[in-house]
C-alpha cells in the first residue's frame, strides 16, 4: 500500500459523509477514518441504510467529485468549533474530551464541513476509483451501553484497474465464503437456539474435523509431544492466579456456583497445564516437557463482532505448551517453527507472513531473558528461512512473541500460527524444577498453537479450497453412480473394495438420471465419480469422472486404487 493511499480513503469518507448530508439532512456525523482495504463511516440515523440508498449516496459522491472543490483546513478555537457543530453531538463530544489549548483543524469542502486532523487530498476532483461496499450495525465508540449507529463501509484506489481487481477479488471471496459453502456442503451451523458463535458440526464437517485432529494427534505423537485433557471448568481463584481475571475479565463469562464456590468456564488452558507440572517435583534432567491438547475455550464476544467460524464463542484451541530451560530455549524454538512449517504446508499453504514482537513499554521479566528470548525466536526464524517484520514494542507483556499469517488460495492473509514465550505465568503459578545445584530453578514456558482454533482454521480451509478439499481432506472420496437398479449390487460390491482400501465411498441408487447423479456429485464437490452400467459390470472397468479434469476415460477397479493411493501420497 503507498502511504498516499490512506490519504486518498479517508478523503473519499470524507466526500461520503458530505453525501449523505446532502441526501438525509438529519443525520448525525460521527468519524469516518481509513483502514487496510478502504474506509467507512459511521452515522446516526432513524432507519438503516438500504441498497438503494447506497445506489444514491454513489451518485450523490460522483457529483461532488465532479465539482472538483478544494479541501480547505482551517484551525479554529474549541468555542468556535462548538459554534460551527452545535447541530453535531457526536463532534460535541470529541470536542469536549481535546485538551485546552490543542489545535482544533476543520475541513472545508463545497458547503460541508468535519472536524478532522487530515490531511486530505487537495481537492475532490482527485478522486473517482471508489465503490460502497455494505452497511453494518456499530456502537458508538464500540460500546453496547452507547447508540447504536450505521456504518457504511467502502473502499477507493487510485487507479480504476486497481478498484476493479479488488471488486473481482471480493466477488471471487464471496464465492468462497465459507458460511455459503458451509450450508450448501452441509459441513457446520450455528444454531440460535443454542446461542450465537456457537458451532454445531454436522456429519461431514465432523469427518473432515477428525481427519485433521487424527493427524494432528499422530504428528504430536511422532514429535515427542505428550497429549493431554483438561476439564471445561474451575474455581474462580485459578484466574485470579493466571492473571486472567485481571487482563481478559471483559471476555469471560460470568462465574457459576457450586455448592458456594465460584467456578469459570475456561477461557485459556494454559493454566491447567501447569497444575498438571506441578503435580510432581520436577528435575533438570525431565525436561523439555512438550504438552499438547485439543481444548475447548469460551470467551464471551460481543454478538457484532461473531462472524461464521472466523469469529465465535465456543472453540477449540490446537494448544501446546513447552515448558524448558533456559539453555534449551534455542533449540525448541526452532524446533517448534519446523514444526508449524511442516503442519501448514501439509494443507497447502505455501507462503507466509510472519511478525516478530518484541518488549513492550510495560513488561514482567529480567531484561536479559527477554533478549535471549528474542534473540531465540530471530534465530528460529532465520534457521528455517523465513522472512519477518519486527513489530517494536508489540509483545505481550509477558514476552516476545512470533505470529504466522497463511496465504491462502486468493492472497488473503489469515492469522494462524502463534508462539509466544511467557515468563509471567511460570512466576504467577510459583513452578520450579531442581537443577544440578540442587536449588530451586525457574522454567521458561512457550504457548504454541499451530492452528490458532479448529474452527477458525476450518473456516480458512473451505474458502482456500472453495469447499473442494483435497483427497486426503474430502468426507467423501468416491462416489459410485449405477445406471439402473440392477446395477445397484455390483455397486455394492465395488464400495465394499474400495472401503477395505480405506476409502470414503457412497452409493448413489436414486431413481434419477446419470447425468442428474453426476452433476448433484459435481456440486458436493467429491473428487472421483464412477459410473457404472453393463459394460462396467462385465469387463470390471469403470467410466472415471474426476472433479477437477472431468471424463478421465475408463479404468480397472485396482489401477483406480493405485492412482488414487499416490495422489494421497503427493
Amino acid at each position: 500500500m503507498s502511504e498516499y493511499l490512506p490519504i486518498y480513503r479517508h478523503s473519499t469518507a470524507h466526500v461520503m459523509a458530505h453525501a449523505v448530508k446532502n441526501l438525509f439532512p438529519e443525520a448525525k456525523i460521527t468519524i469516518g477514518p481509513a483502514i487496510e482495504d478502504g474506509f467507512y463511516y459511521d452515522f446516526d440515523v432513524e432507519k438503516p441504510f438500504t441498497p438503494e440508498d447506497l445506489e444514491k449516496i454513489e451518485a450523490e459522491m460522483k457529483k461532488i467529485i465532479k465539482a472538483k472543490s478544494p479541501f480547505v483546513r482551517k484551525e479554529v478555537s474549541k468555542d468556535e468549533a462548538r459554534v460551527i457543530f452545535k447541530d453535531e453531538p457526536y463532534k460535541l463530544e470529541i470536542l469536549e474530551e481535546l485538551p485546552d489549548g490543542e489545535t482544533i483543524s476543520v475541513y472545508e469542502e463545497g458547503d460541508f464541513v468535519d472536524l478532522c486532523r487530515g490531511p486530505h487530498v487537495d481537492t475532490t476532483g482527485r478522486l473517482g476509483a471508489f465503490k460502497l461496499l455494505r452497511t453494518s450495525g456499530a456502537y458508538w465508540r464500540g460500546s453496547e451501553k452507547n447508540r447504536m449507529l450505521q456504518r457504511i463501509y467502502g473502499t477507493a484506489f487510485e487507479k480504476k484497474s486497481e478498484l476493479n481487481d479488488y471488486l473481482a477479488l471480493m466477488a471471487e471471496a464471496e464465492k468462497r465464503d465459507h458460511r455459503k459453502l458451509g450450508k450448501e456442503l452441509d459441513l457446520f451451523s450455528i444454531q440460535e437456539e443454542a446461542g450465537p458463535g456457537l458451532v454445531f458440526w454436522h456429519p461431514k464437517g465432523a469427518l473432515i474435523r477428525k481427519i485433521i485432529e487424527d493427524y494432528w494427534r499422530n504428528e504430536h505423537l511422532a514429535d515427542d509431544y505428550d497429549l493431554l485433557y483438561t476439564p471445561h471448568i474451575a474455581r474462580k481463584q485459578l484466574w485470579a492466579t493466571s492473571g486472567h481475571l485481571d487482563f481478559f475479565a471483559e471476555n469471560i463469562f460470568k462465574p457459576m456456583e457450586v455448592e458456594g464456590d465460584e467456578y469459570l468456564i475456561k477461557p485459556m488452558n494454559c493454566p491447567f497445564h501447569l497444575l498438571i507440572y506441578k503435580s510432581d517435583i520436577r528435575s533438570y534432567r525431565d525436561f523439555p516437557f512438550r504438552w499438547a491438547e485439543l481444548g475447548t475455550v469460551y470467551r464471551y464476544e460481543r454478538s457484532g463482532a461473531l462472524h461464521g467460524l472466523m469469529r465465535v464463542r465456543g472453540f477449540t484451541q490446537d494448544d501446546a505448551h513447552i515448558l524448558c530451560r533456559r539453555d534449551q530455549l534455542d533449540y525448541e524454538t526452532t524446533h517448534v517453527m519446523e514444526f508449524i512449517l511442516k503442519i501448514l504446508r501439509r494443507f497447502g499453504f505455501k507462503e507466509f507472513k510472519v511478525y516478530l514482537s518484541t518488549r513492550p513499554e510495560k513488561y514482567v521479566g529480567e531484561d536479559a531473558v527477554w533478549e535471549q528470548a528474542t534473540e531465540a525466536l530471530k534465530t528460529a526464524l532465520s534457521n528455517v528461512g523465513l522472512d519477518y517484520d519486527i513489530d517494536e514494542g508489540g509483545g505481550a507483556f509477558y514476552g516476545p512473541k512470533i505470529d504466522v499469517k497463511i496465504k491462502d488460495a486468493i492472497g488473503r492473509l489469515w492469522q494462524c500460527s502463534t508462539i509466544q514465550v511467557d515468563f509471567n505465568e511460570p512466576e504467577r503459578f510459583d513452578i520450579t524444577y531442581v537443577g544440578s545445584d540442587n536449588k530451586p530453578h525457574r522454567p521458561i514456558m512457550i504457548h504454541r498453537a499451530l492452528f490458532g482454533s479448529m474452527e477458525r482454521f476450518f473456516g480458512v480451509l473451505i474458502e482456500h479450497y472453495a469447499g473442494a478439499f483435497p483427497l486426503w481432506l474430502s468426507p467423501k472420496q468416491v462416489i459410485l453412480l449405477p445406471i439402473a437398479d440392477r446395477h445397484h449390487d455390483y455397486a455394492k460390491e465395488v464400495a465394499a473394495k474400495l472401503k477395505a482400501e480405506g476409502f470414503r465411498v457412497a452409493v448413489d441408487d436414486r431413481s434419477e438420471k446419470t447425468g442428474f447423479k453426476i452433476r448433484e456429485a459435481q456440486l458436493q464437490k467429491i473428487p472421483y465419480m464412477l459410473v457404472i452400467g453393463d459394460k462396467e459390470a462385465e469387463t470390471g472397468e469403470f467410466a472415471i469422472r474426476s472433479r477437477a479434469e472431468g471424463d478421465m476415460g475408463t479404468m480397472t477397479l485396482d489401477d483406480f486404487i493405485a492412482s488414487m493411493k499416490e495422489e494421497l501420497k503427493k
